[in-house]
């Protein structure tokens, strides 16, 4: 474990070591949490659990919203902070596929490959950035394609009962993904809200065997 006292001193860690996973207190002075939680998750996939002491249903909306993978209330017991993090480090190294056939998802201009856990334009190879949650979610997604699901099972593929915040939680995780895969006003969004129940994927998904890119 790597300590660091304020956002200068965390970004020279990051710089030297090799990180899997970041612990960020909201109350940090200078830049606050909340700013290098936003600004990690612009240009890394890094999975990032942040600490606040505000119970606020709308604080864990704004965490989670700018890419925390996890939320936790201080005073916490260190057990439940133990098995968060085991449980955000278990579903960001999991493998995309343990004995199929090593396959690719392709829908629109999107390329998801589960074995590199990553999200690339099919036209340009550029890579986005997805949180774990995120990355949970549609990998679900894609491999059930126009099949509907309830927000407890968005849950439990995303973060896990563990880290259960209520239905708004899937709400704004939802509504990342919407804007990472939709990014104009032109472009379709293929997550369907199924009122009263929860989302589906529409878009049309092809499987292809992962020879290149």
């Amino acid at each position: 474990m790597i300590c660091a006292s304020d956002g200068r001193e965390m970004a020279a860690v990051l710089m030297r070591e090799q990180v899997d996973l970041c612990i960020l207190d909201i109350g940090l002075p200078g830049k606050s949490g909340l700013d290098i939680t936003r600004d990690l998750r612009a240009k890394s996939s890094l999975p990032i659990l942040v600490l606040s002491g505000r119970d606020e249903t709308i604080d864990r909306v704004v965490g989670l919203e700018i890419g925390a993978d996890d939320y936790m209330v201080k005073p916490f017991e260190p057990r439940e902070l133990l098995a968060r993090i085991r449980t955000i480090l278990r579903r960001a190294n999991a493998p995309g596929s343990d004995h199929a056939a090593p396959i690719r998802y392709r829908f629109g201009n999107w390329v998801l490959n589960p074995g590199e856990r990553s999200l690339r334009k099919s036209d340009s190879g550029e890579q986005v950035a997805l949180t774990t949650s995120e990355f949970e979610l549609l990998h679900l997604f894609a491999a059930h394609p126009n099949t509907v699901f309830t927000r407890d099972q968005l849950l439990d593929a995303a973060r896990g009962r563990a880290s259960f915040a209520g239905d708004r939680t899937i709400d704004v995780h939802i509504m990342r993904l919407r804007k990472k895969l939709s990014p104009t006003a032109s472009t379709p969004e293929i997550i369907s809200t199924i009122h009263g129940i929860g989302y589906s994927f529409t878009a049309q998904v092809s499987e292809d065997e992962k020879t290149g890119f």
